[in-house]
């Protein structure tokens, strides 16, 4: 659903708004050279968690962008479960943050680009716990060509 002010502009959705803050996550690992993944983690209209990839400055293969966001999420909440939760994550997770979402009860997944080469999906779409909601595809432009150009990068290093 998009909103409309009295000057007919087209304002941004609650979705495209964390996706937004999800990608500030990402630009962050972009600029430690990390795979530019970004998440955040928010419950009524507040964020409780963030994170970005830090696999290669932990030197840690499980230091992804959602399991970062969780770690925060569930210190600041108290409690192991992110119920009533939502995870915004500029990439579609791949089975192992999907897995760790499922422990968390997290409420929805809400992703900006889709991964067809690691996404959950590809390997096994019920991995997530039955009452979690999905919505994918949210800034999916923005998202994906932030991965491409660095990338791009990469190779020309």
């Amino acid at each position: 659903m998009k909103y409309v002010n009295f000057e007919e502009q087209i304002l941004p959705t609650q979705h495209d708004f964390f996706m937004r803050e999800a990608l500030k996550e990402a630009h962050l690992a972009f600029e430690a050279d990390e795979i530019p993944i970004g998440a955040i983690i928010v419950t009524n209209g507040r964020i409780i968690g963030r994170g970005h990839n830090l696999t290669q400055r932990l030197n840690d293969v499980t230091a992804h962008a959602e399991m970062q966001a969780f770690t925060a999420a569930t210190n600041y909440l108290g409690a192991k479960y992110l119920l009533d939760c939502s995870l915004y994550v500029t990439l579609e997770p791949c089975i192992m943050c999907a897995g760790a979402a499922f422990w968390t009860q997290i409420s929805q997944i809400v992703f900006g680009a889709y991964d067809p080469q690691r996404g959950f999906k590809r390997l096994q779409s019920s991995v997530l716990h039955p009452k979690t909601t999905l919505i994918g595809g949210v800034l999916q432009n923005e998202c994906s060509e932030l991965i491409k150009s660095f990338f791009q990068k990469k190779r020309k290093s």
